[in-house]
C-alpha cells in the first residue's frame, strides 16, 4: 500500500474521532451555557415577581380579594414564560400558573438557588422565601421552567457535531492523499532513481538534488554514503582477488627453479654409489634451496599482507623501541656484526607496526648479506632522528654499494644480484610499506665515501591521532 494511501485512510479514521472529541468538549460548554442561561432568567423573573408576592400574600392575609386578583394579575404577568407557584406560610397554595411539576411532588428546601425536579419531565426549579413586614417568613416563591428546552438544544447541538464528523471524514482522506502525494514526490523521484543504479556497473551512481525536505535529503546522503561504502569494499574486494591471484602466479613462477634444483638434488641422493662429500654438498644444497623457499613464500606473503592492510590497523607505534628490538634480534643472528645505534628516547608515530618492523628488519638484514667487503665482517651503522616534521632512519654498510643507475631499480620485484641468496623481495617490501606510510625511502652516498646509505623518511602526526589515509597504491604484489 502506498505511504499516501496509508495517510489518506488513518486521516480518514482520525478527523472524524477528534471532530467527535472535540464535539463533546463543546457539548459540554453549550450545556452549560444552556444551563446557566436558563437559571439567570429564572433568578431575573423572582428578582421582578418578588414585590408582588409579597403584596399578593398580605391581601391574602387581609382578605382583599379584588386586591389579591389584580396582584394575581401582575404576579403571573412579571412571570412570563416561566410557571409560577406561590404558597403562603401554611403550605396552601395562592397562585398556581404556567408549566409546572404536578402539586404533589414535593419540592426541595427553598434556598434561593435553582434545583433539577423530576416530575412528567425534567423541571429547573427556584424557591426564593417571602418575607413579611415583621421578617417572618410569609411564604414561598417557585418559579418553573422547562428543562426539555435546554435539552432540544443539546440534542441539536449534538446532531450537527455527528453530522461534521461523517462529512469530515472523506473530504479530510480526500486533502490528506492529495498533500501526501505531493509530499511524496521527492521521495518517488528517489526512488526512481535508485532503481536504476546497477551494483556492477561503477559509471552509475546517484543524483540527487536536494529537495529542502529534511527527511528525503537525509536519506539521500546516507544512501550514497552506503553506496559508496559498498564501491570501495567492492574494489578491495577486487583487489584481494587480484593479490591471490598475483600470489598463486608468482608463486608458480618463482617457486619453479628451486623446486627443480631440489628434485634434482633428491635424485642424486637416490644414487646408490654417491661418495660421501658429495652427499654432504647435495645436503648442503638442499638446506639453502629449504631456506631460499621459505624466505620466498614469507616475502610474498608479507608483500599481499601490505597490499590487503586497512586503515584501521594504524595505531600509535613507538619507532625507537622498535628499531632497538630489530638491531638486537640482529646481533644475536650474526654475533660477528658490528651493529651501531643511534636513536631518540621515544619516536611514536601512527602506522601498522608489522609493516614498520618489516622495513627495519629487512634493510638491517639485507646490510647484513650486501654490506660487507670479503674477510671482514659487517659493520652496519643504524640512525634514528627527527628532522622537522618526520621520522628519519638511516641504515650504512660497508659494502660494494649500489650503482647511482641502479638504485631505483633494487626496488623492483625479484631484482637480486647472482650472487644473492634472497628472494629479490627484500627491498620492493621496503618500498611497499614506507610507500603505505605516505613517506619515501631511497640510496644515497654514506658520508664516509664507501658502502651504500639508505634513507627512509616517515610523515610525524601533527595530532595525537591515529586517522590516516592510506597510500593509493596498492598493487605491489599484482601490479
Amino acid at each position: 500500500m502506498r505511504l499516501s494511501t496509508r495517510i489518506a485512510l488513518v486521516t480518514a479514521a482520525l478527523v472524524p474521532v477528534l471532530v467527535l472529541l472535540s464535539g463533546l468538549l463543546l457539548l459540554g460548554l453549550v450545556s452549560r451555557d444552556l444551563h446557566a442561561g436558563q437559571d439567570a432568567q429564572l433568578r431575573q423573573r423572582a428578582a421582578a415577581a418578588l414585590p408582588d408576592a409579597r403584596v399578593l400574600l398580605r391581601a391574602a392575609d387581609n382578605g382583599r380579594q379584588r386586591q389579591e386578583v389584580n396582584q394575581q394579575h401582575r404576579l403571573t404577568s412579571v412571570a412570563l414564560d416561566v410557571g409560577v407557584r406561590l404558597t403562603g406560610a401554611d403550605g396552601t397554595q395562592v397562585v398556581s400558573e404556567g408549566g409546572q411539576p404536578a402539586p404533589d411532588v414535593l419540592l426541595p428546601a427553598a434556598t434561593g438557588n435553582p434545583v433539577t425536579v423530576r416530575s412528567g419531565g425534567s423541571w429547573r426549579a427556584l424557591g426564593q422565601p417571602v418575607a413579611a413586614a415583621d421578617g417572618q417568613q410569609a411564604g414561598t416563591l417557585w418559579l418553573f421552567s422547562p428543562a426539555s428546552a435546554v435539552q432540544n438544544e443539546v440534542a441539536s447541538v449534538r446532531g450537527r457535531i455527528v453530522l461534521v464528523a461523517l462529512i469530515a471524514a472523506p473530504i479530510g482522506g480526500l486533502l490528506a492523499f492529495g498533500i501526501a502525494e505531493r509530499a511524496a514526490r521527492p521521495l518517488r523521484r528517489l526512488q526512481r532513481s535508485t532503481s536504476g543504479l546497477d551494483p556492477d556497473d561503477p559509471a552509475t551512481r546517484l543524483q540527487h538534488r536536494p529537495t529542502r525536505v529534511a527527511e528525503v535529503d537525509d536519506l539521500a546522503r546516507t544512501l550514497q554514503t552506503v553506496l559508496d561504502r559498498y564501491d570501495q569494499q567492492a574494489a578491495r574486494t577486487g583487489e584481494a582477488l587480484e593479490t591471490a591471484r598475483a600470489f598463486a602466479a608468482s608463486a608458480s613462477h618463482e617457486l619453479r627453479t628451486p623446486l627443480m634444483s631440489m628434485r634434482t638434488n633428491l635424485d642424486i641422493l637416490a644414487h646408490p654409489g654417491l661418495a660421501p662429500q658429495d652427499r654432504a654438498d647435495v645436503l648442503d644444497d638442499l638446506q639453502s634451496e629449504h631456506a631460499r623457499l621459505l624466505g620466498l613464500l614469507t616475502a610474498l606473503r608479507s608483500l599481499a599482507q601490505g597490499d590487503l592492510v586497512q586503515a584501521d590497523s594504524f595505531t600509535w607505534t613507538d619507532l625507537t623501541d622498535l628499531v632497538e628490538s630489530s638491531a638486537a634480534d640482529a646481533r644475536r643472528r650474526v654475533p660477528a656484526a658490528v651493529i651501531t645505534l643511534s636513536s631518540p628516547a621515544s619516536l611514536p608515530l601512527p602506522g601498522w607496526e608489522p609493516g614498520l618492523r618489516m622495513v627495519v628488519d629487512n634493510l638491517i638484514g639485507n646490510a647484513l648479506v650486501h654490506g660487507a667487503r670479503p674477510g671482514q665482517p659487517p659493520r652496519i651503522a643504524v640512525a634514528l632522528g627527527r628532522d622537522g616534521g618526520q621520522a628519519l632512519l638511516t641504515v650504512d654498510d660497508t659494502g660494494p654499494g649500489v650503482p647511482p643507475d641502479q638504485r631505483q631499480a633494487v626496488f623492483a620485484r625479484f631484482r637480486r644480484g647472482p650472487d644473492s641468496p634472497g628472494s629479490g623481495l627484500g627491498l620492493t617490501l621496503v618500498a611497499q610499506q614506507v610507500a603505505l606510510h605516505s613517506g619515501t625511502v631511497r640510496i644515497t652516498e654514506p658520508p664516509y665515501g664507501h658502502g651504500t646509505r639508505v634513507e627512509v623518511r616517515l610523515p610525524l602526526a601533527q595530532e595525537r591521532s591515529v586517522t590516516t589515509t592510506l597510500a593509493l597504491r596498492r598493487d605491489w604484489l599484482s601490479g
